[in-house]
This record gives structure tokens, C-alpha cells and sequence, in this order.
């Protein structure tokens, strides 16, 4: 068993409160010292409450999911002998109503693009990685969201 860390730190910074007109901009910050700007997301909460700049729970929930399927898949290329040069996903969530009726990101597309050399995977091998990249993701595991991989070639 792991455990893993994250402290959310906010401020009040003088603002009324009970009007609800506070700033939602808050901190991330991680065991390595990272920290991340965070915010709510401005569709849920309007600017200048939200900071567009910022990373919101939403955004964060998709890099996760992605982050996760590619560091599995880059470990199972290696394994296999494929050298992969780079990898980019332009992942994309959905919040719409479950259903329960509750709002909640409903979908995660991944959309994987992998640059190989040498000798590179078929589209069966490439389809075998992405889906025990999948499979073996624990942020996927642990979610209700339909997760979903759509390679880009």
C-alpha cells in the first residue's frame, strides 16, 4: 500500500464571504514542492471569482487519466523494444448530468499521438498497448468515468 499527498491551501484575502463573492483561486502543493496554481473552473464559476489561468479540479481529473495511460503505455513500449520519441494526448472530458442526474465528468476521451523509431508497433500492437495501458491504469480503475482511447496516427 502507498499513500500520496496534496495540500489545498486557500485564503480568504479580505473578501466579504458570506456574499459568495470570494475567489476561488487557491494552491496545490505537492511532497516535491510544486506547487500549482488551482481554481474553479469558469464554467461553473464565473471570472473574475475564477482564475482561467489557473488549473481547475475538471482539467486536472483529465490530465490525470492521461498522464496515468501514457506513463503505463511508455513502460510497455520500452518492455516490448519499441523506442517511442514522443507522445502527446489531447484529451478531452465531458461534464454532463450521470445517471444519477448528478453533474460529473462522464466521458474522457484520450486521444494518444506516438512518434516512434526503429521498428514501430502495428496497428494490433499499437492497439494492445493502449488497451493493457488502459487496463492497468489506477487513476481508470478508480473511477466511474467512461474512459475511452482513440490513438491518433
Amino acid at each position: 500500500m502507498s499513500e500520496y499527498t496534496a495540500t489545498v491551501y486557500w485564503q480568504r484575502l479580505g473578501a466579504v464571504f458570506t456574499d459568495n463573492k470570494y475567489s476561488r483561486a487557491h494552491e496545490w502543493r505537492f511532497d516535491g514542492g510544486t506547487v500549482v496554481p488551482g481554481s474553479s473552473s469558469p464554467h461553473v464559476v464565473r471570472v473574475p471569482l475564477s482564475d482561467p489561468t489557473a488549473v481547475d479540479p475538471e482539467e486536472a481529473f483529465v490530465a490525470s487519466l492521461s498522464s496515468c495511460h501514457m506513463l503505463f503505455f511508455l513502460s510497455f513500449a520500452a518492455k516490448e523494444g519499441f523506442v517511442v520519441d514522443s507522445y502527446e494526448d489531447q484529451a478531452v472530458g465531458v461534464m454532463a448530468k450521470n445517471e444519477a442526474g448528478k453533474m460529473a465528468m462522464t466521458v474522457v476521451t484520450l486521444r494518444p499521438k506516438v512518434a516512434f523509431s526503429g521498428r514501430t508497433p502495428t496497428a494490433e500492437e499499437l492497439d494492445r498497448l493502449h488497451h493493457r495501458s488502459h487496463e492497468e491504469c489506477f487513476i481508470a480503475s478508480s473511477v466511474k468515468t467512461d474512459v475511452r482511447c482513440e490513438p491518433v496516427a
